[in-house]
């Protein structure tokens, strides 16, 4: 397999897992600005789309959007699945989970990443939304779980530590949240995080 990345992008978390799986892979830096893989490749050929994450196969087959990817993931590598008696209604809190990440907690942050020069009036409305959103995964968080899905480290936990990771980028604290504050020390302490911070050129 082959990841196609950007350092410290959404393709992290499959970067993570990989990790986690310990399994072989190879990695091919993006630079969704040019369009172009650090091969000299034209990336529209991998996705026409232009970001990442993309996975491809041996047999030239090519799997991109986060949630596909890490879903096919967990399902590859099940110890980064749902577990448990319960795992047939796992698998759809897991869904639940990946859902909520990629299209509320995500985007409360991309207007940081967008380049864009913001008044007063609309950085305030960013940052309250924003705030609403953490609050809202702090919620998702429990005191007797260590993980989304429960005790276990998941595929969902590398997604949710990827995008709050972004709050070290942008200025805003994380330490209004405990329970958050928390998790994402405990998940960036992994060997696989550490790794994968590491490879992309974020390690502190």
């Amino acid at each position: 397999m082959k990841l196609f990345y950007k350092s410290g992008a959404c393709s992290m978390a499959a970067h993570i897992l990989l990790n986690e799986a310990d399994v072989p892979y190879t990695l091919e830096k993006v630079d969704t600005d040019a369009g172009t893989t650090e091969s000299g490749a034209a990336y529209a050929q991998i996705n026409p789309r232009g970001y990442v994450p993309a996975l491809k196969f041996e047999d030239g087959a090519v799997l991109t959007e986060n949630v596909a990817i890490l879903t096919w993931l967990s399902e590859q590598f099940p110890q980064l699945g749902p577990q448990g008696e319960t795992s047939a209604l796992q698998k759809y809190r897991m869904l639940e989970a990946l859902s909520f990440l990629t299209s509320e907690l995500h985007k409360a942050f991309s207007p940081y990443f967008s380049g864009k020069t913001f008044t007063a009036e609309e950085s305030a409305r960013n940052l309250a939304v924003l705030k609403k959103k953490i609050s809202q995964f702090e919620a998702m968080l429990s005191d007797q779980n260590g993980y989304l899905l429960g005790e276990t480290f998941s595929v969902a936990d590398a997604y949710a530590f990827v995008i709050l990771n972004w709050s070290n980028f942008i200025g805003v604290a994380l330490t209004e949240w405990p329970r958050t504050t928390d998790y994402v020390n405990r998940i960036k302490a992994r060997p696989a995080t550490q790794r994968t911070l590491q490879e992309e050129g974020l390690a502190a």
